[in-house]
């Protein structure tokens, strides 16, 4: 196995990690921890991609796995984020829904032959879903710290970050149907 897939493996593992330190408000400082323990994931992608680009070290095991490991990472946090109430459940439907349907899509695709690769669109959303989830740990960090007195500020932020998100993530999801609608005119 080669080295940018484990790094994605390492994301992989790393997500229960995240969870724990997220969910156990018991741990000091939890939030603090969940955010080091997602951006170091979140940093594992850029590098395996990096790596396999450079040394030619792609693989299908990579092109299956490294998009699984990123979705698993942001969901997981996604849907934590609405137990803790850091994030509005239509929101989270919404960025989920346009995974479904673009993974979907790369599937009907796939079995034309075709690869659909992730576009500019789809990495700005990428990103924005990183940037959005280490702002609200950062913030929850601060607020649970006492060095941001008001959660009320902490959550409106959030709530405006997430809201965001979703739509940029809209915005993907269609220029990926507009960009591919022959593989939905076509499939059977």
């Amino acid at each position: 196995m080669n080295t940018p897939n484990k790094l994605t493996l390492l994301r992989v593992v790393m997500i229960p990690v995240f969870l724990v330190f997220l969910l156990c408000s018991g741990i000091p400082h939890n939030y603090l921890w969940a955010l080091l323990v997602f951006t170091a994931a979140s940093l594992t992608d850029l590098l395996d991609g990096y790596l396999a680009r450079k040394y030619e070290l792609i693989t299908d095991f990579g092109k299956f796995m490294d998009p699984l490991a990123d979705k698993l990472l942001v969901t997981s946090a996604l849907i934590c984020f609405i137990q803790l109430g850091f994030a509005d459940a239509l929101v989270v439907v919404i960025i989920v829904a346009r995974e479904f349907l673009v993974t979907s899509l790369r599937l009907v695709a796939s079995t034309n032959g075709k690869v659909i690769a992730a576009d500019i669109f789809g990495k700005l959303k990428t990103v924005s879903q990183i940037v959005a989830i280490v702002a609200i740990l950062l913030l929850q960090e601060l607020v649970s710290s006492g060095f941001l007195i008001s959660a009320g500020l902490a959550a409106a932020v959030g709530n405006i970050l997430m809201w965001i998100v979703a739509v940029l993530t809209v915005c993907s999801g269609a220029n990926y149907l507009w960009k591919n609608r022959s593989f939905i005119n076509t499939a059977k």
